[in-house]
């Protein structure tokens, strides 16, 4: 699996999800500087957490616009898998690759912290090594995370099983403090309707050995190894 992972000015975890990716892979991503109009063709494509351009304007806004994501929301739109973690969800959103936006979180703080997230949706290419309702738990690192949308795009999601990933308790329960910033129906991560789309707030990839801390975000890149390698094969 050959992946490429995006880098906007203000990226800080686009080294994070290239050593998962080359963990899981065995296999070095490339590295794409925003202004690049183009890149060699790659079986994934990562949009890294971070603070693109700073956040200036909204998160998210103008890395939409850069030079390369043109590229990236071609390519996705062609069915190349892509996945945005933290601004890279933000990112999506911004670009129309996935409905919805990011707003300021609910209590108007930035939140660093780990959660515990309800796998929804095991059966896409980025959750199939995980098991339905599985309970994960993944760090989240933001101000932007509230989650978004009018409610009939909310049923849409949740009517299509496009919810891949909700917050909940580790007990698997709602309620009690288990949302981090007000996200509409707890949604954590969801996808385009092709599925090949995933934008989600927590990352895996900061928890990927024990040496970590914790491996739960493993199984995200290796579901999308077995996807394409499946696919390939």
């Amino acid at each position: 699996m050959k992946a490429a992972v995006i880098v906007y000015p203000g990226s800080n975890c686009d080294r994070d999800i290239a050593v998962a990716l080359e963990k899981v892979t065995g296999r070095k991503p490339l590295m794409v500087w925003h202004g690049e109009s183009d890149f060699e063709a790659v079986d994934v494509i990562a949009l890294p957490g971070g603070f693109s351009y700073g956040d200036y304007l909204r998160s998210g806004a103008i890395a939409a616009r850069s030079p390369v994501t043109a590229e990236v929301v071609k390519r996705a739109a062609a069915g190349v898998p892509t996945i945005g973690v933290c601004n890279g969800f933000q990112v999506l959103t911004e670009t129309g690759l996935l409905p919805g936006a990011l707003m300021r979180n609910a209590n108007l703080k930035f939140v660093c912290k780990d959660v515990h997230l309800k796998v929804e949706n095991a059966a896409t290419i980025f959750s199939n090594a995980f098991d339905k309702d599985q309970v994960i738990r993944l760090p989240v690192a933001h101000h932007d995370g509230n989650y978004f949308a009018d409610p009939a795009t909310i049923e849409a999601l949740e009517a299509e099983g496009r919810v891949v990933f909700r917050y909940v308790n580790a007990d698997g329960s709602s309620g009690n403090g288990a949302n981090p910033n007000g996200s509409r129906n707890d949604i954590a991560g969801i996808v385009n309707q092709q599925g090949n789309v995933l934008g989600m707030m927590p990352h895996p990839e900061r928890l990927i050995e024990q040496a970590l801390g914790g491996a739960d975000g493993r199984a995200l890149f290796e579901s999308l190894a077995q996807a394409i390698d499946k696919t390939a094969g």
